[in-house]
């Protein structure tokens, strides 16, 4: 990974802190600087590809300050570099802003984030639900779920097969 470009970043933003595991680089963001610094590491640094967006539920997690952390795995198909970048959220305020301005492919993978977790990704064109039904009021992904539900599945349509 280069150097430079971890430094550079650590400059431009303040609060950004790196780490590296196993020859993989990490970048930890502030919320307010997400979107300004995933812009400059696409147009600036060639991270031309968003290879997923994911959430991490740290209820419960022993010295963590804030419970969710939204993943963002980018990559540089020119070089071949990959880099994770997580921004921490408190459950306080659980908004971030989109990146389908940037990556397209985004839209789907945000959905899912807002499905599962419910993390609120600003100027989304279409934030709504993507696997759960609309009728379904909880996040399912999230530690304090319970693992047999809550009953939701009372209000849901009754789909029918029968084809007459």
């Amino acid at each position: 990974m280069n150097d430079a470009m971890i430094s550079t970043l650590e400059q431009r933003f303040a609060g950004t802190s790196s780490s590296e595991f196993r020859g993989q680089m990490r970048v930890v963001l502030r919320r307010e600087h997400v979107f300004a610094a995933l812009m400059w590491l696409k147009d600036a640094q060639g991270f031309d590809l968003l290879v997923d967006v994911t959430c991490v539920d740290y209820l419960n997690y022993r010295g963590a300050a804030d419970r969710f952390g939204v993943v963002y795995l980018i990559a540089n198909t020119e070089t071949s570099q990959r880099l994770t970048v997580r921004v921490f959220l408190g459950e306080d305020d659980l908004t971030l802003p989109s990146v389908v301005s940037l990556w397209k492919g985004a839209d789907w993978l945000e959905r899912e984030v807002y499905d599962m977790f419910g993390i609120i990704f600003t100027n989304h064109g279409d934030l709504r639900r993507i696997l759960m039904p609309d009728e379904f009021t909880a996040f399912p992904l999230r530690k304090d779920y319970p693992l047999q539900g809550r009953g939701e599945r009372h209000n849901f349509p009754v789909l029918s097969r029968d084809r007459s």
